[in-house]
């Protein structure tokens, strides 16, 4: 097939992965920036020149100007001369690359008029301590709000301001339950009585403060939902208190005692019984009811989905005692151990609950025969929400006998798989290029050793993203993506 004769169906997918194509001459990449169909995206290349960052700059493109500011191979010079821009999203698409940038560009930005920006170098681990912590004072407290969540291991300076911020949803970031970064801080001693005391820090502050009677009673009799659930969590949480919120209203609630270390079986069980029969029989709040009883019903609906997602660090740490426990929530954490002896792993492998299966095959794949790999890939389906991350993972290797093999499978995911192998002969290449199945083709378009008429036919592929990983080929030849631009009108 000659390149005048090739006609796409999808011309703007096969000049998108042209963009990306890594075989592309520079000739080529100059022509692309006339192109309006891909946002940009030959912009990001990392094989540009000096001379080719300067052509896009001078062409002063939207999208192209945004592509390049994301760009980690930009060189510094370039960096600075965007922190001028007048675009906020360029300037903002350089924070995003921050923990590659010259001081000199932050320096820049770090005052930068628009909220977008400082937005963005508050939430940068990339932005150097002593000009995050400028952003404390900043006007906006959005922005102070995003400094607190996204740096909670700011200096106890730069915290305590935050936590004592006027703005109540500056503390509540300051002192809360999520933050967007590991370890979570804790708070200073001598502020936890404000903070029990103040309802936007109070559920954030329940985890660090000492329990005493009042305390106790204050917080276990608190009308917020989540403060108690906080307090279902403590550490030192009394025995007597302990079994009280396991019976709790609130099921999120229950939900923290569930996971508890110290929650005796009985207890455990109960709460497990009473969630799932809870949860599908609360009736719907009223038109009349307020925000609270809505977001309390929502909590509520949720909490039989949350006791099988409950993350618990202390299985983990001492998993064997629960690979045979009932309840799916312990037996996926125990898999999350890397410390398992062999017939554990085998037992978890084996799990009648996929997630247990991929939790464990993720965390010590090297233990996963071919064999009991196969058998796992078999039987996924993308039909949970918490595992569909495996439909595109490749966790699991495959001999290249097996890979082979696939290349004729029932099953159209593992004949997917048969590209994996470097070495796939052409004609079973060629045979997948022609596989009714879109996943299967795409996975075979940059193939080494797919002939070169199956790759070409694939550019005119009916699917998009399939003519688009064609045209990404860096084995397609020149003259065929000179023939594809001309066809574009570049």
């Amino acid at each position: 097939m000659d390149a005048d004769d090739l006609t796409p169906v999808h011309l703007d997918g096969v000049v998108n992965g042209l963009a990306a194509n890594p075989a592309l001459p520079a000739s080529m990449v100059r022509r692309l920036f006339a192109w309006q169909g891909d946002r940009g995206r030959v912009a990001g290349r990392p094989d540009l020149t000096e001379d080719l960052i300067a052509e896009i700059i001078a062409i002063d493109d939207h999208w192209l100007l945004h592509s390049l500011a994301l760009n980690d191979r930009l060189p510094d010079r370039f960096r600075i001369l965007l922190a001028g821009h007048r675009d906020k999203s360029v300037r903002s698409a350089l924070v995003i690359r921050s923990a590659t940038a010259p001081r000199e560009m932050l320096e820049r930005l770090i005052d930068d008029p628009d909220p977008q920006v400082r937005t963005y170098l508050a939430n940068s681990r990339g932005t150097p301590p002593d000009l995050r912590a400028r952003l404390v004072s900043d006007s906006d407290p959005a922005i102070r709000a995003a400094l607190a969540t996204h740096w909670p291991q700011a200096p106890e300076a730069v915290r305590r301001i935050l936590l004592t911020d006027p703005e109540p949803k500056v503390r509540a970031a300051a002192c809360s339950t999520y933050f967007a970064d590991w370890p979570h801080p804790i708070p200073p001693s001598d502020l936890l009585p404000a903070l029990l005391a103040d309802p936007a820090t109070r559920v954030g502050a329940v985890m660090h403060a000492a329990l005493g009677a009042d305390t106790l009673r204050q917080l276990a009799e608190d009308p917020n939902s989540k403060v108690r659930a906080e307090l279902a969590g403590h550490p030192d949480l009394p025995r007597s208190v302990l079994e009280a919120l396991a019976v709790d209203p609130a099921l999120n609630v229950r939900v923290n005692i569930f996971g508890r270390p110290d929650t005796p079986e009985d207890v455990r069980a109960q709460i497990c019984a009473s969630v799932h029969e809870l949860s599908r029989s609360m009736a719907r709040p009223g038109p009349d009811a307020d925000a609270e009883a809505v977001r309390q019903w929502h909590r509520d609906g949720m909490a039989e989905e949350d006791l099988r997602r409950l993350d618990l660090p202390w299985v983990t740490a001492d998993p064997l005692p629960h690979i045979d426990s009932p309840y799916v929530s312990f037996r996926v954490s125990a898999a999350g151990s890397e410390t398992l002896p062999v017939h554990a792993v085998a037992q978890l492998l084996d799990d009648e609950e996929e997630t247990v299966r991929l939790t464990m095959a993720s965390t010590s794949p090297h233990l996963v025969d071919p064999e009991t790999a196969e058998r796992i890939e078999r039987a996924y389906r993308w039909r949970d929400k918490h595992t569909f991350w495996w439909d595109k993972a490749e966790v699991l290797s495959f001999p290249a006998e097996t890979l082979r093999r696939f290349a004729t499978d029932a099953q159209p995911r593992l004949r997917s798989f048969a590209p994996r192998d470097p070495d796939l002969p052409p004609g079973l290449a060629e045979k997948l290029a022609s596989d009714p199945e879109p996943r299967v083709r795409h996975a075979v378009a940059p193939h080494r050793n797919l002939p070169l008429p199956s790759l070409l036919r694939l550019l005119t592929d009916s699917t998009a993203d399939v003519a688009e990983a064609a045209a990404a080929s860096p084995f397609l030849p020149v003259k065929h993506m000179e023939g594809l631009l001309t066809r574009a009108g570049l």
